[in-house]
């Protein structure tokens, strides 16, 4: 099972989200062809009703241990409540530009 579908089966498991989306954004960043290494999970559940953004961040990290001690080097959360989401217009902001993007790594030219 690939990465992405790890995240996104643990996820569903454990927060029956309302709305969930797990982006591989690995391609974007200076990693090697095939990497699963940077997502970002937008994830919309009840559970995050009376949950600040860190607690809602502690507990996904707390389901995703084992992907964030192996091969996943970041984790971009956009979490919401569904009262939240539909202030957004299910509209979730752009991750940023990785700075290395597009560089050689060091001391391969």
């Amino acid at each position: 099972m690939m990465i992405r579908e790890q995240i996104e089966a643990k996820i569903r498991a454990e927060f029956t989200p309302l709305y969930l989306e797990v982006v591989d954004e690995s391609y974007r960043h200076n990693v090697p062809a095939d990497s699963e290494s940077h997502f970002k999970v937008v994830l919309v559940s009840d559970r995050f009703n009376d949950d600040r953004i860190l607690s809602r961040h502690r507990a996904i990290y707390s389901v995703l241990t084992d992907e964030l001690a192996g091969p996943v080097h970041a984790l971009a959360l956009h979490t919401y409540t569904v009262k939240e989401w539909e202030g957004l217009q299910d509209t979730v902001p752009a991750s940023p530009a990785c700075r290395n993007a597009g560089l050689s790594p060091i001391g391969t030219g």
